[in-house]
């Protein structure tokens, strides 16, 4: 099975290798870390000892959803090395940010010779993944190392259930190298079971998410509170995680806003760093004022116009100077980003109609009156009646940190569930050998 998924992996990778080229050259997108994909283990890995704990998250989501566990990780294992493993370069950069660049690289790809050559050097003694990257290759080589494997704020979305569903033989076949599989949710859960996961491997603890601290806030918002104030900028919009074709109905909209509010700004903040430059083309073509992040200068006049914020990591902080935040990927068909970013400075919270990948998440909030969900056609008028309606802002941003705060306490249930697995000094890790392995357990 694993030969013939290998085989097929590698067959698509040279079908789209032309993709992969011209993104390469055009955008610069993917060349960074590519050797690290390989199996090219970077010095700064080395040595990496024994005891050590293998934590992967994909994106900048999953990073800041793991970031609690981790710093728990290391407090209760601190005879042992934590690394973690991102896929995306944003990931990678927030990874490295928060745990340290000796600590932190690109996740393989799954390829047998890749992932074994990580085996062999970090030789861990458990394996965290968050949310469900089920990689056949590395949790089957994960497994056979020794290694004990955990998938931690697991969640199968509307959109992949029905893919999920339909290869359910196999996928239970590579479920069966996962000791623990801890579901944000009994519907994730559910779900989990329906695709092939051992009732026996499988429970609930909760959604990492709402675990989230206030982040430690970059010298870019004093320096912005102190441009608002000189200019008597605002009311302030933060509109993040956008993506495509969702930045000129904002703009329309924020248009709408300046008409009645002049000094308004808007505080734009798109998904994916290589649409910066076209986002920006966007704005100029609408003949919006605006400066970008990396271009602006602390003196430099903000007041009745967009701050692009092209930059990575600012963009949790910067919720904190919201009048009201939108949170992207939910006007377009993206299924929504996390919400909780903005929730945690108590401000009003608005989001699009398509929230399908925090689907659990916003029905809670919507149920308790914490959030506003709206439609494009309506948003321009959702904007102006709250701008207008301090109370109504003051109520949903204080609904948003209460309906947090009651369902934290998942990286506490995380830790207690994971406590059986952690490395034990009394049985070492079985070495990774350079060709296949039969052994089982």
């Amino acid at each position: 099975m694993y030969f013939i998924y290998t085989l097929a992996l590698a067959l698509w990778l040279l079908l789209t290798s032309p993709y992969w080229l011209f993104q390469m050259l055009r955008q610069g997108k993917y060349r960074e870390g590519l050797l690290e994909r390989f199996g090219m283990i970077p010095e700064r890995l080395r040595p990496a000892g024994a005891d050590n704990i293998w934590v992967h998250a994909v994106s900048v989501g999953e990073v800041i959803a793991i970031s609690g566990l981790v710093d728990k990780l290391r407090e209760r294992h601190p005879e042992g090395r934590v690394v973690v493993s991102t896929t995306t370069a944003t990931g990678q950069r927030l990874a490295r940010q928060r745990f340290g660049d000796n600590n932190v690289f690109y996740f393989p790809l799954d390829f047998p010779f890749a992932v074994r050559a990580y085996l062999r050097v970090l030789r861990p003694r458990l394996i965290v993944v968050a949310e469900t990257e089920f990689w056949p290759n590395f949790l089957h080589l994960g497994h056979e190392s020794g290694a004990r494997i955990a998938v931690v704020n697991a969640r199968i979305s509307d959109r992949s259930f029905p893919g999920y569903r339909r290869v359910r033989r196999w996928l239970s076949r590579v479920l069966e190298n996962i000791d623990l599989i801890l579901a944000q949710s009994e519907e994730d859960d559910r779900r989990l079971l329906a695709v092939g996961a051992s009732q026996a491997h499988v429970a609930v603890a909760g959604n990492l998410k709402f675990d989230i601290t206030l982040p430690t806030p970059p010298p870019l918002i004093a320096e912005l509170e102190s441009a608002f104030e000189r200019s008597n900028a605002g009311p302030v919009l933060v509109c993040g995680s956008t993506v495509e074709g969702e930045e000129p109905i904002l703009l329309r909209a924020f248009e709408i806003v300046l008409a009645r509010y002049p000094d308004a700004v808007m505080i734009l903040a798109p998904r994916h760093p290589e649409r910066f430059k076209k986002v920006a083309d966007q704005i100029a073509s609408l003949r919006i004022k605006y400066c970008r992040r990396s271009q602006w200068k602390p003196d430099q006049p903000i007041a009745g116009g967009v701050f692009l914020l092209d930059s990575i990591g600012e963009l949790a902080a910067a919720y904190s100077l919201a009048t009201i935040a939108f949170v992207g990927g939910s006007l377009a068909e993206r299924g929504g980003h996390n919400i909780l970013e903005a929730a945690q400075h108590g401000v009003a919270v608005m989001v699009g109609p398509h929230t399908e990948n925090f689907r659990e998440m916003v029905n809670l909030f919507r149920d308790s009156g914490a959030l506003k969900v709206v439609g494009a056609a309506e948003l321009p008028l959702v904007f102006m009646e709250l701008l207008a309606d301090e109370q109504q802002r003051r109520i949903l941003g204080q609904r948003a940190l209460e309906t947090l705060r009651s369902r934290s306490g998942a990286t506490e249930r995380t830790l207690r569930l994971l406590e059986p697995l952690f490395p034990s000094r009394s049985a070492e890790p079985e070495p990774v050998a350079a060709g296949n392995s039969n052994r089982h357990r």
